[in-house]
């Protein structure tokens, strides 16, 4: 595949006359957004197809002014993504600090891929997806929050790169501020629907003010520079291979319904005890297929991670509009291949699952997070892990810019792990 660049571009936030003071914002970065702090940033393509205005001239007179307009203008009212990341040496916390000549970088590219094999569910070279989202840049102290990639594919589609601080905003938010994006686009509004329109307030975020310090803790734990804590550069990330390729699998309803009454029928506990949602069901699935596919040592370790989302679990309640991380980390560690491999490899994921999820509403944050940091540092090397990013409640595909809503939509960001997307 040949991508061509045509064009980088700067957008910064539309102005508004009668309140300019709103160009500038230092946002304080919370318990919830610290854990990711070091992570790398989540990856995401989304793809559109195009009936008509596909050709190369119609898209750059008709398409892509549009998409810039309506960019500056969401922008304005999602303000901390033209902005970066400080630590000052006298704060406490790293902040969002966004200043009078800040800009969100969108770089314009031109591809010769078959769009329909791109955009597609069977088997593709992620190197190819790769190139569908901007780089982000690991080693600076001051990282930028956002970044944007528009790529055309002529006569047949085009798609829309993004590369996001995870330490800036969840997946919950990402995708509203694209949905804001489209609104606008599509629209030619200015303003925004009460439901898309961003709370920045951090004080609803009740959390104990020293988990902070456990979590510079457990940073420190993961960083190689120990005598840097309070660098801003992420952690390095690999290479990825060039015969890596990416999959969707599809489970219908019929097939989560036969494994729900296969899981009921083969538990010794009462189908009451168990919570048997798509969620665990699937990715209880998905984790014995993991485990069993890597065959192997029957007593090696393995661990199966998920975010949950306590919006609705602090209190009182965040709201759902809220700005910026809200998710915490899941493990379920302390377990041997052998409990997956087993005939009953399914229900016993299915257990594992099912008591992990159910007991997050019991417990407070503090124990959420001294659970998670106690497994994470007892985690030995060769440990097997699993992993699940994204949710299939967010809605994306409501994202219509103007041209019809997304064919699909891709985390590219899970090939820097052994992870799947949901």
């Amino acid at each position: 595949m040949a991508l061509k660049v045509t064009k980088i571009s700067r957008v910064s936030p539309a102005r508004n006359s009668s309140n300019d003071s709103a160009h500038w914002m230092v946002l304080p970065l919370t318990f919830f957004d610290l854990r990711w702090l070091k992570f790398h940033p989540t990856e995401r393509v989304i793809f559109y197809k195009l009936i008509k205005n596909s050709s190369l001239e119609s898209f750059l007179t008709v398409i892509l002014p549009k998409l810039e307009l309506s960019l500056s203008i969401v922008l304005r009212h999602y303000l901390p993504l033209a902005g970066r990341l400080t630590w000052g040496s006298q704060d406490p916390i790293p902040s969002i600090v966004v200043s009078w000549n800040d800009y969100v970088s969108l770089t314009v590219a031109e591809s010769d891929a078959d769009f329909y094999l791109i955009s597609g569910k069977g088997l593709r070279p992620e190197t190819e997806i790769r190139y569908l989202v901007p780089e982000f840049p690991l080693s600076c102290d001051s990282p930028s929050v956002l970044s944007l990639q528009i790529t055309l594919f002529p006569n047949q589609g085009f798609c829309i790169g993004i590369s996001a601080h995870h330490s800036v905003m969840d997946g919950k938010t990402v995708v509203r501020f694209i949905k804001s994006w489209a609104h606008i686009c599509k629209h030619g509004a200015t303003d925004l629907p009460n439901d898309l329109c961003p709370f920045l307030d951090r004080t609803v975020i009740n959390v104990p003010a020293s988990l902070d310090a456990k979590i510079f803790e457990l940073l420190s734990h993961f960083s190689e520079e120990k005598d840097s804590l309070r660098s801003l550069k992420l952690l390095p990330t690999k290479e990825i291979s060039p015969d890596l390729v990416r999959i969707s699998l599809e489970l219908t309803r019929e097939n989560i319904e036969k494994l729900r009454e296969r899981a009921k029928k083969e538990s010794t506990r009462s189908h009451l005890e168990l919570h048997l949602s798509t969620f665990v069901v699937a990715n209880a699935y998905l984790w014995t297929c993991l485990v069993k596919t890597r065959g192997g040592d029957v007593n090696r370790p393995v661990r199966f991670m998920y975010a949950a989302d306590l919006r609705n679990r602090l209190d009182p309640p965040v709201p759902e509009t809220y700005f910026g991380n809200c998710v915490f980390p899941i493990g379920c560690f302390g377990y041997k291949a052998k409990v997956l491999l087993r005939e009953d490899g399914f229900v016993n994921a299915i257990e594992i699952l099912s008591d992990s999820v159910r007991s997050i509403g019991s417990r407070k944050i503090e124990t959420i997070c001294e659970r998670y940091i106690d497994g994470t540092k007892s985690v030995k090397p060769g440990t097997q892990s699993g992993s699940i990013a994204g949710s299939n409640h967010f809605g994306l595909y409501g994202s219509d810019f103007g041209w019809g809503k997304p064919c699909n939509s891709e985390i590219v960001s899970i090939d820097r792990n052994e992870a799947f997307s949901m």
